[in-house]
């Protein structure tokens, strides 16, 4: 018999394509066709408290005005933006080579059994904290029902 594995990104299969783009990588360090590097999602940390959670954030570099903290639903989007100190500047700056990423960081967090009228936020030294606070649970009304 055999066993049946689902395909992940773990396991490596040979692709020409990947070939092609990790020899283009290793050359121009940036992908092919792409004018912009990969830019990867921002790292979180979730802690549980006695009170709630404890969301903290890595957003290095980002000014305080770049972030957006929203909440729609149940869902809790945290956005952040950076530009490129370049990008209005000529072409010929003294750029020898660019790794910085620049572009739209975007996570989104289920927030079903958070008080979100209660969420705490602050941003200090390029780490966004987020004191989430639970819901009280909400038991049904209960009554008296008369016999007959």
């Amino acid at each position: 018999m055999f066993e049946i594995i689902p395909l992940s990104h773990n396991r490596s299969y040979w692709s020409p394509f990947r070939e092609m783009d990790n020899l283009a990588r290793a050359f121009f360090n940036e992908p092919f066709f792409s004018e912009k590097a990969e830019i990867r999602p921002f790292k979180t940390d979730i802690r549980k408290t006695e009170e709630g959670f404890v969301l903290e954030a890595d957003l290095p570099g980002f000014d305080k005005k770049d972030i957006n903290v929203g909440i729609e639903g149940d869902v809790l989007t945290i956005k952040a933006e950076r530009h490129s100190e370049s990008e209005n500047k000529d072409k010929k700056d003294n750029f020898v080579r660019v790794e910085r990423s620049y572009g739209s960081y975007e996570r989104s967090f289920d927030v079903s059994g958070i008080d979100t009228e209660n969420i705490g936020a602050k941003y200090e030294n390029g780490v966004l904290v987020l004191n989430m606070p639970r819901k009280e649970p909400v038991l049904p009304p209960s009554k008296q029902l008369t016999i007959e």
